[in-house]
């Protein structure tokens, strides 16, 4: 892998901190500032005028994969983050000039991030043959192969929910970047044991970013990652799970991130099917506990651990 696990942590970190650092500066000379989301609970409110769009830091962390040691994917891989970084972007962008929390239409983000993920997908498959073709899960001797069209089907959904269940998971300060570290560092170890050393490079390199960009971001925040950051981690972290081989794991390995997508979409179907009845105090769930009492930095720290949980029982099932 040629840098060490620990350097490559490291470079990651001081690529996000330095990046960020800059950024926390710089942002609000652009005037990128966060607008609280007029449904969101009232203590965001006053959140309203912090610095916004400092995901970019990610990009910056992960562009470091073409300087280091690597091997075929890494243009890929750098595509589909910083890809998925510009649809965010733009989302923050539209969002900032318009005065209130409303960037790109959802559909627009959904069609852009699946064309995204479409052509990183046949780039990897086409260009490719030392990786883990049309699998969708292995674990020893067991492997799950599917016909290519359903690979690269279950792939774009991969991608795009992967991509948009991050965004959805971006509420709380601390609550993105470090929910994603456990599941980077589950993909981290099967990359490392399966000798994929882009995919496990990109994880260090990304757990190095989340921290780094833990120090603007933990509460209370001076910066936020935007939907540029949000999209970028999901990207990362899809784009990891397929270049293993473990795309399905996905479910379980990011298991927080299912649960506030999930939370979301039986929200909004049960509350169009009883006549505006709801099942929790607002949606995603991280505000339904918020609601119900718990200070955000609680609610954080529980998602934290059950991120924790979920990636060990993740690395579990694959060992």
């Amino acid at each position: 892998m040629g840098l060490t696990i620990a350097s490559q942590i490291i470079v990651g970190f001081l690529a996000a901190s330095a990046a960020g650092a800059m950024l926390v500066r710089l942002l609000p000379k652009w005037q990128f500032r966060q607008i609280a989301y007029e449904d969101a609970p009232n203590t965001h409110q006053q959140k309203t005028g912090t610095p916004t769009m400092g995901g970019i830091s990610f990009v910056v962390a992960i562009l470091a994969l073409l300087f280091l040691p690597g091997g075929p994917f890494t243009g890929a891989l750098v595509f589909l983050v910083a890809a998925c970084a510009a649809i965010g972007f733009l989302d923050d962008i539209f969002a900032i000039r318009r005065g209130k929390n409303l960037g790109l239409r959802a559909s627009t983000k959904f069609l852009a991030t699946a064309l995204i993920a479409i052509v990183f997908l046949r780039w990897i498959y086409e260009s490719y043959t030392i990786f883990p073709r049309d699998v969708l899960f292995h674990a020893g001797s067991i492997v799950l192969v599917a016909p290519h069209w359903l690979w690269l089907l279950l792939g774009i959904l991969a991608v795009t929910g992967t991509v948009h269940a991050v965004n959805l998971t971006d509420g709380l300060d601390g609550l993105a970047a470090g929910t994603m570290i456990p599941p980077l560092a589950a993909f981290a170890c099967i990359g490392v044991l399966q000798h994929a050393s882009v995919a496990a490079s990109a994880a260090l390199l990304g757990i190095g970013a989340c921290l780094g960009f833990l120090v603007y971001n933990r509460h209370p925040a001076k910066m936020f990652m935007g939907d540029t950051g949000s999209l970028a981690l999901g990207a990362l972290l899809s784009g990891i799970a397929i270049l293993t081989g473990e795309m399905l794991l996905l479910i379980v390995i990011g298991g927080v991130f299912v649960a506030e997508a999930l939370s979301v979409i039986v929200q909004v179907a049960y509350f169009k099917s009883s006549g505006g009845k709801r099942i929790f105090r607002m949606s995603p769930l991280h505000h339904h506990f918020e609601l119900a009492g718990l200070p955000e930095t609680k609610v954080t720290g529980r998602f934290w651990l059950a991120s924790v949980v979920c990636s060990l029982i993740g690395v579990a099932i694959v060992r």
